[in-house]
């Protein structure tokens, strides 16, 4: 009996948590592509068409037997300084790297690649606000509320709950 409660407990908790939390995150494919993060691709442009969110992840790609990703501080980034890092984001080939705070960031590729380009500087942006709901401007009453089928979903929990 004390198991049934539990589940519908439970169930009740992810839907709340899944209606009230809204917090998007993409993955950026750094330079575009699969394996591209190399000295082909020009990241200025690249970035320049992107927009990057608190809670976005960046995709790295690229042969790690030739190239690394270090996190890097805005002078190590203008004069490509490697051996000053903040953090060394080299794992196997295909890393990713979470941007936790609205800031700038830099990245470099050391063994000399940054000198030929492999760099990267992004303006990460604060999480924007959860879209408004749409306001009905007619007159007529919609047949189903905006919240209906979230109260529908927290009232069948309620009632696996008396079961």
């Amino acid at each position: 009996m004390m198991g049934k409660y539990l589940w519908a407990l439970v169930y009740v908790t992810v839907m709340i948590l899944i209606i009230v939390v809204e917090v998007e995150s993409s993955l950026h494919r750094v330079g575009g592509g699969r394996y591209t993060w190399n000295s082909d691709v020009n990241f200025s442009d690249w970035a320049n068409h992107q927009r990057f969110y608190s809670g976005d992840w960046l995709y790295f790609g690229f042969n790690r037997t030739r190239h690394n990703i270090l996190q890097v501080n805005k002078s190590s980034y203008e004069q490509c300084v490697d051996n000053d890092y903040i953090f060394n984001i080299t794992r196997g080939g295909r890393d990713v790297f979470q941007l936790l705070e609205p800031k700038p960031y830099y990245f470099i590729c050391g063994r000399g690649y940054c000198l030929k380009g492999m760099k990267l500087a992004i303006t990460v942006l604060p999480q924007p606000p959860p879209s408004a709901p749409t306001n009905f401007t007619s007159t007529t009453t919609p047949l189903i509320p905006p919240n209906a089928i979230t109260a529908a979903i927290l009232i069948f929990a309620f009632k696996a709950l008396l079961l």
